[in-house]
């Protein structure tokens, strides 16, 4: 059963604030700095930022989920607290995307390969259109880009794996669904979630105002479950305690 965070009691608290406005300059830069690194076939982006941008490019609750079971093998965790450990990273990312569709669907903010095709009807003249443009993974999922899937998802996971371990640091590696043979290793949870997260840059399918959106809503989501859902019995404990 999800937790519904998205509901009618906690859905303003945890609503991302609207998208820049096409005219603006913040939305001049993020559309200039996507339209420059997430071009396919690249123009400044280096070959390891095209590389991520197609490594992440698969279901990113699945890498998420991956990260998990690797650290829960190296901490030797019991089936009790493997049970708990994806219950609780699942049901927030559950959440997350309830969240994240609600307000994907309430602002529909147009996708970049949409935005920079179509730039001479936005009334910004600072951006400028490219008809032929395409992303670097050459596919957009059909659906409103603001705020960004990837960023909710990662910015939660590693908020759930961080109080789960309590901390940050582990050496890891990631595999790829979509690159078959490609790893990619990280020191911290946060690290992997940063990747993931300017992945979609590089991958063309994403502003940055997306993904700081994203990032701050996944926060809030992760912070909601882990605070009030599956908690460890000590702590309830000590909350019954306290009253």
């Amino acid at each position: 059963m999800f937790s519904n965070i998205a509901g009618a009691n906690t859905g303003a608290k945890l609503f991302p604030h609207p998208p820049p406005y096409m005219t603006s300059d913040a939305y001049t830069d993020v559309f200039n700095e996507l339209k420059s690194l997430g071009i396919a076939g690249r123009t400044t982006a280096t070959p390891d930022q095209a590389l991520t941008g197609r490594f992440w490019n698969g279901a990113i609750q699945n890498y998420w989920n991956e990260i998990a079971q690797t650290t829960a093998v190296t901490h030797d965790l019991t089936t009790a607290q493997n049970a708990r450990l994806f219950a609780l990273l699942n049901l927030t990312m559950a959440d997350d995307v309830i969240a994240f569709y609600d307000a994907k669907y309430t602002y529909n903010f147009w996708r970049p390969v949409t935005a920079v095709r179509e730039a001479a009807t936005d009334g910004n003249p600072k951006t400028l259109p490219d008809p032929n443009w395409l992303p670097e993974v050459g596919n957009t999922t059909p659906d409103p880009a603001y705020p960004g899937a990837h960023a909710v998802i990662s910015a939660s996971g590693a908020s759930v794996l961080i109080s789960f371990f309590r901390g940050n640091h582990l050496d890891f590696t990631v595999t790829s669904e979509v690159l078959p043979g490609v790893n990619r290793s990280f020191n911290s949870f946060s690290a992997a979630a940063e990747e993931a997260t300017l992945s979609r840059i590089f991958a063309g399918v994403h502003f940055r105002s997306d993904l700081t959106a994203g990032q701050r809503l996944g926060r809030q989501v992760a912070d909601f479950v882990v605070d009030n859902f599956l908690t460890p019995a000590s702590e309830k404990h000590d909350s019954d305690d306290d009253r």
